[in-house]
């Protein structure tokens, strides 16, 4: 049994063969993390305590949790050394929806601090390896959910998603992201970064995963206000429907320039595929798009700056009291808590809020925002789903960029849609190679890695690790293709994503 590459359906097959128990499987994954984990890091802390078996459909599924979402009693740090000792008091409803329909939680994986950021090189504790080539960053800020999934160290894991943060990941690693529509999916329990943009997903091996997740992840919650009443749907009874006849939108604006080449083309033969599939492509545009970034890092930093004020050093985490007064245990703490990223973005946001240009700049980006928004409603009076690349490059390598602003730029095409509060996903389309030859499947990639770790002359664990790493380099790295719905339409783009994958594997 290769339990790297466990789906979810896998597992609730096994287990109802009797093939392996729930514990049987949990145990093999708490080795494979004991063996694996120091040199990626894709996990902060592991639960190896036993966990109570409780008869449910995902009975036996062992899952990745980001370290942003609570499990009570658990170790919950965002990242950040203000959190580093902090024990959750209580379960995000998230958590407490999957441990009610059996799931396990095998631990908590790392992340750019309380999610600021797009390769996981901000966290406090370590960057994240991306597991296809350890030179690279696997994306961010779920970026150890993302390599947790893609190294098959867990069957499947939880993100979050304010302006890319699942989906980016997911397209550098290789594997399925989904960030639901805003107020789907209930975010308490979910250490808030921007209350207006932050929603809680999934990261899978497969697209048919991300929909049964969604399944007991949805639906409204009285404690968090800001989830919808809204019928929520059995996400996996059309995936299997024709998409002949779909209206598949194409955004020019997701082809101007600052896109690789490579990732152009791997994108467009996606589309190709696509109406090969009987989808009907239409070009839109999102003309307001293009201010879309700008945008998100005005009112995103204002809210940063909101909901990071209550860690004062006084309430909970990191408290520095050698200061003489309250204010100086208030700037110590929170000094020496919070990372240079974190401290960037409050001050932004502090500064966006403040008498006098309150109006010049958070007010007018809330105005674009309405924009970005009429774009979109517009887009979808002609089309059914929104495509394009989920990137505009593939994964780059650790501390390639140290300027803040080229670290923003890896979000370009995926900060819209939080903005607009849209349901979207990235599916692997291809992979690519820096010389520039083409491969054209994450299976082949897999399928070389695992070539590499059967050969008999490799006497050691750490020679088919290297191995492995080298046929994953050699094949190339993946690229994502963006989908995008309209408000609550996820089961379409899951639809869409669904087919498309069957077509290419």
């Amino acid at each position: 049994m290769d339990i790297k590459a466990l789906t979810i359906k896998d597992v609730q097959t096994g287990i109802k063969a009797g093939e392996f128990t729930a514990g049987e499987l949990r145990q093999e994954f708490l080795n494979l993390i004991e063996k694996e984990n120091p040199e990626l890091n894709a996990y902060l802390s592991v639960n190896d305590k036993p966990e109570i078996d409780s008869a449910g459909p995902l009975t036996g599924v062992q899952l990745a949790i980001k370290d942003n979402i609570c499990i009570k009693g658990e170790i919950t740090t965002a990242g950040s050394k203000i959190l580093a000792n902090h024990r959750a008091v209580y379960d995000a409803t998230v958590i407490s929806k999957l441990r009610s329909a059996g799931a396990n939680f095998l631990g908590k994986t790392n992340l750019d601090e309380f999610a600021m950021g797009s390769s996981t090189e901000n966290s406090a504790f370590g960057v994240t390896k991306n597991p296809l080539d350890h030179e690279r960053v696997p994306g961010g800020s779920s970026g150890g959910s993302a390599a947790a999934v893609a190294a098959g160290l867990a069957v499947a894991a939880l993100g979050s998603d304010t302006g890319g943060s699942i989906r980016q990941p997911a397209a550098f690693c290789g594997v399925v992201g989904i960030k639901p529509t805003y107020g789907r999916v209930s975010r308490h329990g979910l250490i808030a970064m921007a209350s207006s943009l932050d929603q809680i997903g999934t990261l899978t091996k497969n697209v048919y995963d991300s929909a049964l997740l969604l399944n007991y992840l949805c639906g409204q919650d009285t404690m968090d206000s800001t989830t919808a009443i809204e019928t929520v749907p059995d996400f996996t009874a059309d995936l299997d429907k024709s998409i002949k006849g779909l209206r598949v939108g194409v955004a020019k604006e997701f082809f101007d320039d600052g896109l690789d080449p490579a990732v152009a083309e791997k994108t467009k033969q996606a589309i190709a595929k696509l109406e090969e599939l009987g989808a009907k492509i239409v070009e839109v545009s999102l003309p307001h798009s293009r201010y879309a970034l700008a945008t998100y890092y005005l009112i995103m930093p204002s809210e940063v700056s909101s909901n990071l004020a209550r860690f004062d050093g006084m309430r909970y985490g990191l408290s520095e009291r050698a200061g003489a007064d309250l204010l100086a245990i208030y700037q110590d703490s929170r000094g020496k808590g919070f990372g240079a990223e974190v401290r960037r973005r409050i001050i932004l946001g502090t500064y966006a809020l403040s008498s006098g240009y309150y109006d010049a700049y958070y007010l007018r980006a809330q105005k674009v925002r309405t924009l970005i928004i009429q774009d979109f409603e517009k887009a979808f009076a002609d089309c059914d789903v929104l495509v394009g690349p989920t990137t505009p490059t593939p994964a780059f390598k650790i501390g390639e960029k140290a300027d803040p602003l080229a670290m923003y730029l890896a979000d370009v095409y995926t900060v819209p849609v939080n903005l607009a509060g849209l349901p979207a996903l990235s599916v692997p389309c291809g992979l690519v190679r820096d010389e520039g030859t083409r491969v054209s499947s994450t299976r082949e990639l897999q399928n070389q890695a695992t070539s590499a770790c059967a050969t008999p002359e490799a006497a050691s664990y750490a020679e088919v690790a290297t191995k492995a790493e080298s046929a994953r380099r050699a094949s190339g790295r993946p690229v994502g293709l963006h989908i995008i719905g309209a408000k609550f339409d996820e089961a379409t783009i899951l639809r869409v994503a669904h087919q498309y994958e069957q077509a290419t594997k």
